[in-house]
């Protein structure tokens, strides 16, 4: 019995050693992925494809495969934007709020379509529905992303006048992520928009300090500086091109890397 439980233990660590090395080929082990709801309406002009879910879920699941810690937050602008609600005649705080529900319903969408393909998801929102979907709570977070759970943020910060981009930093920081993937429908940052102007060029790695200087968009002001403040990282790629995400992760030329 004795030998039997030290042969155990021997294949056991065997395989943790294994499983360690193969993570270690993945240049980050800890991500923040930010996906925008726009996303997630495929070729229609609102709502949610399923199509997207599926597309997305599989892309997720093989880094997850690879050990990657996942953490995701979606925006809601395929179902409704704060911002939308002053030119509706209701003041901009409701609206906000209501953008923070359409984020939620986007992550419980993402959720079922993870979990259709076995992949154990929690849904953490900012805005306490307990009937739904666990409240955020930074440790819990921690724990699950641990365990090798994919953790997906709603609500955006449980406070209006915030984007999803800001959540989105702001949970990266806090969960101790090694980089926020933003993943867009073009390959990186350019010189001008890629789709107005044929001359615009790619740039493979950029300052926070060059972004501030030539005044490109990427996030917003305040996501952004947290971002350069707490010395995040910012990967900015396509993802609609299929393997890219894995791509990235594993550290390979994809994208535009902002960086220090």
């Amino acid at each position: 019995m004795f030998k039997n439980s030290e042969n155990l233990n021997f294949y056991f660590n065997w395989f943790i050693y294994l499983w360690k090395t193969f993570k270690s080929f993945m240049k980050y082990k800890r991500i923040l992925l930010k996906l925008s709801g726009e996303s997630l309406m495929g070729d229609g002009e609102y709502g949610i494809d399923s199509k997207m879910l599926t597309k997305y879920a599989n892309e997720i699941n093989e880094i997850i495969e690879h050990g990657i810690e996942v953490a995701i937050v979606i925006g809601g602008g395929n179902i409704y934007r704060g911002i939308q609600s002053e030119g509706a005649g209701f003041d901009r705080v409701q609206g906000d709020f209501m953008g923070m529900l359409a984020t939620i319903i986007n992550g419980m969408a993402l959720q079922s379509a993870l979990e259709s393909i076995n992949v154990q998801t929690r849904l953490l929102t900012a805005i306490r529905m307990e009937q739904v979907a666990e409240p955020y709570i930074r440790r819990k977070a921690m724990r699950h992303l641990q365990k090798g759970r994919v953790v997906i943020f709603g609500g955006g910060t449980g406070n209006p006048y915030f984007t999803t981009d800001t959540a989105a930093t702001l949970r990266a920081i806090e969960v101790e992520a090694d980089v926020i993937l933003k993943g867009t429908r073009v390959d990186g940052i350019y010189t001008a928009d890629p789709e107005k102007d044929p001359t615009a060029t790619k740039y493979e790695t950029i300052s926070f300090d060059e972004v501030f200087q030539k005044k490109l968009n990427i996030m917003d002001l305040t996501a952004f500086t947290l971002c350069q403040e707490n010395n995040l990282p910012i990967k900015v790629f396509n993802m609609n091109e299929k393997g890219n995400l894995i791509k990235v992760c594993k550290g390979e030329n994809v994208g535009t890397l902002v960086n220090f």
